[in-house]
């Protein structure tokens, strides 16, 4: 009896991640392929998928594959300490925000439903007639990283990391040097939220060094999350586990699972 190779799915758009982690994963022996299209391939239903692309492309695919996706809670920013953050961080709602009389970071937790950045008040965010104001977002004093370095993260443990920023600007290169630094930083951070801010077993956590010291920047879901200069191989395991079959779950990772809508075609 053979046991079908798993298949790893690429959203149609693909991007230079997902050229890389095709290349990784065909050499490991896994079947990968881009979709052509923003539905399920038929022969795939049944299979053994895991997906790597946008939150809109796990919700085209990912109920009707039988996906387990995995997402860091919605505050998980918010519930570390500030010796952390490096800032003041609230998870709350949209119209809370909007009631905001100064400046602050403003973004929503997961999907991209509107800008993140620097709002100058709570009257520049979007208004009712775009969002509803119980959209979950998360506010932050404003703070200048003075570089962004991507890590992905298996088990706790980091297993790949790129910078990706320089003063706010694309600036892509491997840890090299700062390494050492960047590396002992998220150990700091890896330990405070086993304790206090669980994270799923597979993520993406961003950090970098402030005026002030080193600070989290943010957490991200794996399959959806560039690997800049990361290592492909390594990136790849932690895609794999980040969006899988729902049979190959983990009990720890219940309380991560993104809610995939039932698509109607």
């Amino acid at each position: 009896m053979t046991t079908e190779a798993p298949v790893l799915l690429l959203a149609p758009r693909i991007n230079e991640t997902g050229l890389q982690l095709r290349t990784a994963a065909g050499l490991r022996g896994l079947r990968a392929r881009t979709a052509a299209s923003w539905r399920v391939p038929r022969e795939l239903l049944g299979a053994p998928v895991h997906v790597y692309g946008g939150p809109l492309f796990a919700d085209a695919v990912g109920r009707e594959l039988g996906l387990a996706v995995l997402e860091p809670a919605e505050d998980w920013l918010a519930r570390l300490p500030r010796a952390l953050t490096g800032r003041r961080v609230s998870a709350t709602t949209l119209a809370e925000a909007r009631a905001l009389r100064g400046p602050a970071f403003v973004k929503p937790p997961a999907d991209k439903l509107f800008a993140a950045r620097v709002y100058l008040d709570g009257g520049a965010l979007p208004g009712p007639e775009l969002l509803d104001g119980d959209t979950p977002v998360l506010v932050s004093e404003v703070v200048r990283f003075r570089a962004e370095y991507r890590l992905f993260v298996l088990d706790g443990v980091v297993r790949a990391g790129s910078r990706y920023a320089v003063d706010g600007d694309l600036s892509v290169a491997p840890l090299g040097r700062d390494g050492s630094q960047v590396l002992a930083f998220a150990r700091d951070v890896l330990a405070a939220s086993a304790a206090q801010a669980p994270l799923p077993s597979a993520v993406v956590v961003d950090v970098g060094p402030t005026d002030h010291g080193w600070a989290v920047v943010e957490a991200n879901a794996a399959w959806a999350s560039g690997g800049y200069a990361a290592g492909p191989e390594d990136v790849l395991d932690v895609v794999l586990r980040s969006s899988g079959p729902a049979a190959q779950l983990i009990g720890a990772d219940v309380p991560f699972l993104r809610e995939l809508p039932e698509v109607v075609r």
